[in-house]
């Protein structure tokens, strides 16, 4: 997906226990964004565009849903609710609540 001339870039710096859980998540169907968090090293601002932020949020919302079990091994979920917060703060402010502000 290619953005257009009126979709707005986000700048987000991810970090620490943030960054290493979010690198832990399974993004599929991302367009590159996987591949993008893959080399993110937190050192500068990445930049998402809504649909970046709508999948980062959807697989936040699965890890968070996602029982804890004796096979895989624990995910820090402090970490993981402190970024899927900010993320959302920063779509609701830009899109609105429902998703359909301005943008």
């Amino acid at each position: 997906m290619r953005p257009g001339k009126y979709d707005r870039k986000h700048q987000v710096l991810i970090k620490g226990a943030e960054l290493r859980e979010l690198k832990e998540l399974d993004l599929a169907e991302s367009f590159g964004l996987d591949r993008r968090i893959e080399r993110y090293q937190g050192k500068r601002r990445l930049g998402l565009y809504r649909w970046d932020l709508e999948a980062l949020l959807g697989a936040l919302s699965l890890a968070l849903d996602e029982p804890d079990d004796d096979y895989s091994p624990p995910l820090n979920k402090r970490a993981i609710k402190k970024l899927h917060d900010r993320l959302q703060a920063e779509y609701e402010s830009a899109y609105g609540k429902d998703g359909m502000g301005a943008g």
